[in-house]
């Protein structure tokens, strides 16, 4: 087979959902039946392949995205796990960046859920086809048709039905494929191993009609062979509908829609068969887009005669090898022995390992090929979103953009001697973990390890004390809050140093506020004669290491335009140095002259309640200085929404459980960064600076 005929049979497909939506049972269905797993592992049991971390299987959640390699009818799948839990959504978003195509789990009874709208948005921002699989079709509650409405309404979406279920809840017995236009019923026998082809039962030909002219007709708007004969009324071939469906979901025009129950082992092969069928190949990706060195936009071809070119996407740490960089290789071949460019580190790496993945399982290859995903073994200096090229070439693809962290917490050592060690620890997960931080307190000395919620420094913690064998004692949850201005102020920093090395530095800045999440801006106003241009880069470094530390309580500034509008310079003395140290002292005298405030994180709540509770959930929300922001019924439960500040919501489980005897449940995630009140701002000033 030719290298590009081979391209065409690799598909790069992720699974995301809501937290619980069945998207490792899916997987590990998959590899069971794609022959990779000799049996079935059951996320409850704590046995599922690709939940392998201890920390997983004790909660029966994925914490970290799982690689694997599976065959299904010629092709070859390269298939990541990813997690459902939002503090977990940067294994989404790194996993996203490098997937070609995406099944997209849903509950059949929860629907489009918070964490699903999150994931939907990520595939979205980096233009992924998908393919949509509504599970749970055999629970209680379940319903399809409002299962496709809701994607249309939260989602923006066109999903469009390649199945019908047969049957519902208890009696959920199969699909009819409304393409080839026959039932599929899976062998309870051979654990759904037998696919069963049935004619369409007398009941259901009516809904089966509808339904194929409903797919039709949503074709004909894409593909005008279909379009005529169906407004001649002549048939339409099942390959035509196959090439015109291929086509729209490449082009993100629609999401064929399949249903099923994963867990009852049904479903899964035509799901499959839709990965195949529709989902890209890396060669319906003809080109990747990057820079050069002079920041111009440059593409690379795919394909393995193409020039060598891929982007690490995740680091791991591991007890076997000191570090795996797991690796996209868009274009080119990567071998062992290679001699490769970091162009964003600008040093060079040795490729001396290669590895393909299953899980925590690792078999080692002698070269990755365009279109694959592996990882490296002991990379020196290259991290999560770096490009790796050929020697002599010059690439860097799009980088990953990650999200702040919102909560904190202390950590220290039990003893002296553990101190390097915990260090050592932290920095290995800060390297594999772009949303995971550690600092220093600057008031009280104390280290902080900070992360997107309780449940990420849990984890963290757990694995620093199973995996890395490190003692330590950790305090309370604490939320990261920042720092605004609400007035602007000039002030002047000016550095004179006389005795042994004469230096000189002068500046003058205005600092203003801007709008909610406009981060930091920073620009000149001087010409070349006040200030040269030579120390305008010292200058913006100065002013912006000064605003890691705000002037109510030292929480970052943010959301803050900052100018250089004067200032004075000597030929012989004035160094980057003293101009960096000068901008430092006017930062802190405007800052601290221009109305600091303090920003709290507010999260985006939503709780799924019966309706007898609904009083009682709002109003504890009120209580928690939540803001209401719709209330919406669904059959017998209330989904109730809601911005609330993370300060609030430390222990929250446990009091919607006592207020409504455990039959509520929530979800939330990071919304934005607004203004504490003053009465609570002030409370919370006094509290750290220990008044």
């Amino acid at each position: 087979m030719s290298a590009q005929k081979e391209l065409l049979t690799v598909r790069n497909i992720g699974i995301m959902a809501h937290i619980d939506a069945g998207k490792t049972t899916t997987t590990e269905r998959i590899l069971y039946y794609t022959g990779r797993s000799y049996k079935m592992g059951e996320v409850h049991d704590g046995n599922a392949v690709m939940d392998w971390m201890e920390q997983e299987q004790e909660r029966g959640i994925t914490i970290t995205a799982a690689a694997t390699t599976c065959l299904w009818k010629d092709h070859k799948i390269n298939i990541i796990d990813t997690p459902g839990h939002v503090d977990f959504t940067v294994e989404v978003e790194r996993s996203l960046r490098v997937l070609d195509g995406v099944i997209a789990v849903f509950c059949a009874v929860g629907g489009v859920e918070p964490q699903s709208e999150t994931v939907w948005r990520q595939a979205d921002h980096y233009a992924i086809p998908r393919l949509a699989f509504v599970n749970k079709m055999d629970r209680v509650g379940a319903n399809h048709k409002r299962c496709l409405r809701m994607m249309t309404d939260r989602l923006g979406a066109t999903p469009l039905p390649v199945q019908i279920p047969v049957g519902k809840e208890a009696g959920f017995a199969g699909v009819i494929d409304l393409v080839e236009g026959k039932m599929l019923t899976f062998s309870e026998q051979t654990l759904g191993q037998e696919v069963v082809e049935q004619a369409i039962p007398e009941d259901y030909e009516e809904a089966f009609t509808a339904a194929r002219m409903n797919l039709l007709e949503k074709l004909a708007d894409f593909d005008e062979g279909i379009m005529e004969k169906y407004l001649d009324e002549k048939p339409v071939s099942v390959d035509e509908i196959h090439r015109a469906l291929r086509k729209a979901t490449l082009e993100l025009k629609v999401v064929p829609v399949l249903c099923g129950s994963a867990f009852k082992n049904k479903g899964i092969q035509p799901l499959l068969d839709a990965v195949v069928r529709y989902l890209p190949s890396p060669a319906d990706i003809p080109t990747i887009d990057g820079v050069d060195r002079n920041g111009e936009p440059v593409q690379r071809a795919t394909g393995v005669q193409e020039k060598f070119c891929g982007l690490i996407f995740k680091l791991m740490s591991d007890l076997f090898v000191e570090n795996l960089a797991f690796i996209r290789v868009y274009a080119g071949v990567l071998k062992v022995g290679d001699k490769v460019f970091n162009p964003i580190k600008k040093k060079q790496e040795k490729i001396s390992k290669l590895m393909k993945l299953h899980a925590n399982k690792r078999e080692e290859v002698k070269e990755i090929r365009a279109g694959d995903i592996g990882a490296i073994v002991g990379l020196k200096f290259s991290t999560t979103g770096d490009t790796l090229c050929g020697n002599g070439d010059y690439v860097v693809l799009e980088r990953m953009e990650f999200p702040e962290p919102v909560i904190g917490v202390a950590i220290e050592p039990k003893s002296k001697a553990e101190e390097a060690r915990l260090k050592e620890a932290l920095a290995k997960v800060a390297l594999e973990d772009p949303s995971f931080t550690v600092g220093t307190n600057q008031e009280t000395g104390q280290m902080i390890i900070s992360g997107m919620g309780e449940l990420h420094l849990e984890i963290i913690v757990d694995r620093l004390l199973n995996d890395f064998k490190v003692s330590a004692k950790v305090g309370t949850p604490q939320v990261a809050y920042k720092e605004t201005l609400s007035g602007a102020a000039e002030a002047e920093g000016r550095f004179e140093q006389m005795t042994g090395t004469a230096q000189y530095g002068h500046v003058i800045l205005r600092i203003e506020p801007m709008t909610r999440g406009g981060g930091i801006v920073f620009s000149s106003e001087v010409n070349e004669k006040t200030i040269p241009k030579v120390f305008l880069a010292a200058i913006e470094r100065g002013v912006r290491d000064t605003l890691d530390s705000g002037p109510l309580v030292g929480y970052p500034l943010t959301d803050v335009r900052v100018h250089l509008i004067g200032g004075s310079y000597d030929e012989e003395t004035s160094t980057e140095m003293a101009f960096g140290v000068a901008a430092s002292m006017a930062l802190r005298k405007a800052a601290g002259q221009a109305q600091p405030q303090l920003l709290e994180p507010v999260m985006d709540l939503e709780v799924v309640t019966p309706e007898d509770y609904v009083g009682e959930v709002i109003a504890d929300i009120n209580t928690k200085r939540g803001k209401i922001t719709g209330i919406e019924a669904e059959t017998d439960r209330q989904i109730i929404r809601a911005h609330i500040p993370l300060a609030e919501m430390f222990g929250y489980s446990t009091s919607l459980r006592s207020a409504t005897q455990g039959r509520a449940h929530f979800s939330m995630q990071f919304l934005q960064y607004d203004l504490v009140p003053p009465a609570k701002a002030e409370a919370i000033i006094k509290k750290i600076r220990g008044i």
